[in-house]
């Protein structure tokens, strides 16, 4: 199996990509079984970042694109392995301000909701790009384990989207989208065979998990950030669980 990372780049310095991690999810995928398992990481968790000290595990990237241009997604690999040991095989880094383009060119995302999320009531919703980004960012649940939730929720919606037949006319404008927003070091002969496993596991062997409340404990840092201090006698096992070879 391989392991990805993908990181959500928030708003960058313009015409760079040196921004924030809004999203952190470390994936697991298996070509041979078709399975797929993901951890998402709250972006406020207080980490080790190599050669920077502690700070919230969103900095990585940010300190290391500053540094020089691809020295981000080193960076937060880094990190990842520091705190989690755990080295991902690749990484997917998105613009997240350029995505709407994405959900745009695959016609837009339909997605169920079980309960009030985002401000949308339960139902099925159709969201174009800008919706989409919204509500994956929407701060009114209050906390970053919200914002998690709502992010899977799209995941989800995003993969259904691209297993039904009807969009796939639209595959050809969503390549090209796709070249604008995300980057990769998934090489290229890799990337049917991963995404062809990903969109079989989203049917019905897609496990997404997240470092939950119970795993953290609120902390106010010296200069008055709020974050969030790992129990690593919590995290630890999950992580152990969900990516054992």
């Amino acid at each position: 199996s391989s392991t990805i990372l993908v990181l959500g780049i928030g708003r960058a310095i313009e015409n760079t990509a040196i921004g924030r991690s809004d999203t952190n999810i470390l994936l697991s995928v298996n070509t041979f079984s078709g399975e797929v398992k993901g951890i998402s990481i709250p972006r406020d968790l207080w980490v080790a970042i190599p050669n920077y000290g502690e700070n919230r595990i969103n900095a990585a990237h940010y300190f290391g694109e500053g540094e020089s241009p691809g020295k981000g997604v080193t960076l937060a690999m880094d990190t990842f392995e520091h705190n989690f040991q755990i080295r991902p095989d690749y990484y997917l880094r998105i613009q997240l301000e350029k995505f709407p383009r994405v959900i745009d060119a695959l016609g837009g995302i339909d997605i169920a909701l079980k309960e009030t999320t985002a401000g949308y009531p339960p139902g099925t919703h159709h969201l174009d790009g800008l919706q989409a980004l919204a509500f994956v960012r929407d701060r009114s649940g209050t906390d970053d384990f919200f914002r998690m939730a709502q992010g899977q929720i799209f995941l989800r919606a995003f993969l259904q989207k691209l297993l039904r037949p009807s969009g796939w006319t639209r595959i050809p404008s969503l390549v090209i989208a796709s070249l604008e927003v995300i980057d990769t070091n998934i090489p290229l002969w890799q990337q049917p065979r991963l995404l062809i496993a990903v969109l079989r596991a989203s049917q019905n062997k897609f496990e997404l998990t997240t470092i939950s409340r119970e795993m953290v404990t609120p902390w106010v840092t010296d200069a008055g950030a709020q974050v969030l201090l790992p129990r690593w006698e919590l995290i630890r096992p999950l992580f152990n669980r969900t990516f054992a070879p």
